[in-house]
């Protein structure tokens, strides 16, 4: 077995890349996933393990083993996994996968969808609220029209809590977005505070796309415009506006309220 104990091995330094740069995830179409429970999710999820990186003190060959029969195992030093991991407690092991293809076309839904789309989210947290909300309500897919973070980031993957791995995720441009929705027959609705109705007296079950955007600016004139009908959480306080992974859960849990959860 593979042993790595210098954290200038050229490898080493490929896997910090990964970490720290979009780009060279998109040329080399891996990522680093971090922690035990992560990987096992992402394995289950269909995700492809190349290589399992190990800290003998923390985690035992044989557990490391466990995770991935045909990944690549390389034992690694302290130094080297306190250079690569994002958190200070974690089991010890670290994997690069594969990432998947997150085009429209490669989404299998139901008959009858409930889908989430958030327009140009940024923070990784939200993002990662977002993923955690739809996979507790298991949506159909989510899908991330213009895209401002590759889903990619180590923080999303952290933030996600695993879920990057138990949805169904597309990216595309807004355009893409409604023209496969309409070509889909799925109804739109828009949160938005232009020209909209109560959230509540809408009729989420048929097959339906749930769209948020950004809290600073809000959906496009673009997806306002595609709506079947643009939809309101009413407040009552001084601000109009909320976290936008709580008022997807709001209209989500709504939706699965109508169909019966």
């Amino acid at each position: 077995m593979k042993q790595i104990t210098s954290s200038q091995n050229p490898f080493i330094k490929s896997l910090v890349l990964l970490q720290e740069k979009a780009k060279a995830r998109k040329q080399s179409g891996t990522f680093l996933i971090e922690g035990k429970r992560e990987i096992e999710i992402a394995m289950k999820g269909g995700y492809e393990m190349e290589t399992i990186l190990f800290l003998p003190e923390l985690i035992s060959e044989t557990e490391a083993r466990k995770l991935s029969k045909s990944a690549e195992l390389i034992e690694i030093s302290k130094d080297i996994y306190q250079k690569l991991a994002y958190r200070d407690t974690t089991e010890g092991i670290l994997a690069v996968a594969k990432t998947k293809s997150l085009q429209l076309s490669d989404l299998k839904l139901s008959e009858n969808p409930l889908i989430l789309v958030a327009e140009a989210p940024e923070k990784p947290g939200n993002i990662g609220a977002l993923l955690r909300t739809a996979d507790a309500a298991n949506l159909d897919a989510v899908i991330i029209a213009n895209p401002k973070s590759d889903l990619y980031n180590p923080n999303i993957v952290r933030s996600s809590v695993g879920c990057l791995f138990t949805n169904q995720i597309a990216t595309g441009t807004t355009t893409e977005i409604i023209a496969f929705l309409k070509e889909q027959k799925i109804d739109i609705y828009c949160a938005t505070l232009q020209n909209s109705t109560s959230y509540h007296t809408q009729d989420y079950t048929t097959s339906t796309a749930l769209v948020v955007g950004t809290e600073a600016t809000g959906l496009t004139q673009e997806w306002r415009e595609a709506a079947t009908q643009n939809i309101i959480i009413p407040m009552q306080g001084e601000i109009d506006s909320m976290n936008v992974s709580v008022a997807a859960a709001i209209l989500i849990f709504e939706a699965k309220r109508q169909r019966g959860f």
